[in-house]
């Protein structure tokens, strides 16, 4: 009867001939869950901002259609009113539009400033992590060597 091999004892063998540096994938991890949290954080506060000023704007809206629902003497009085909300509309609209667009360019300068953060750190991690690697192989490989010579011997 065959003898079954032991595949648990030789994956062993081959994963410590092979050492993995979980230090490395922890580091990673960490830095990437940093750069999500940041990240969050832009788009989170560029929500709430955005929120507020929908709701200055809508506010201010109402508050002028207010004075366009007003009963007037004269009919020409409605043309003028609403001709004057188209104005104030067309001001805010400016307005508001111009501070949506700061919002999103702050976004924005925020969003590349951290990548070019975190591709400098991830860099910095991967390079550490390489040459930690091409150390650990080399060692190995002259482990082998040794022993190699050592058994031919």
């Amino acid at each position: 009867m065959a003898k079954q091999q032991d595949f648990t004892a030789m994956m062993k063998d081959m994963m410590g001939a092979f050492p993995v540096d979980t230090k490395a994938m922890e580091d990673a991890f960490k830095t990437q869950a940093t750069l999500n949290e940041k990240l969050s954080g832009v788009a989170l506060e560029a929500a709430e901002k955005s929120s507020e000023l929908s709701a200055k704007w809508t506010r201010d809206t109402l508050t002028k259609m207010g004075d366009l629902t007003k009963a007037k003497a004269e009919p020409a009085d409605y043309a003028k009113a609403m001709t004057d909300f188209a104005s104030a509309q067309a001001e805010v609209s400016a307005e508001h539009m111009a501070a949506f667009a700061e919002i999103a360019k702050k976004v924005q300068m925020d969003t590349v400033e951290l990548m070019m953060a975190a591709g400098k750190d991830m860099t910095e991690d991967a390079s550490a992590a390489m040459k930690k690697a091409t150390a650990d192989i080399t060692a190995n490989a002259k482990k082998a060597s040794t022993a190699a010579t050592a058994a031919a011997k």
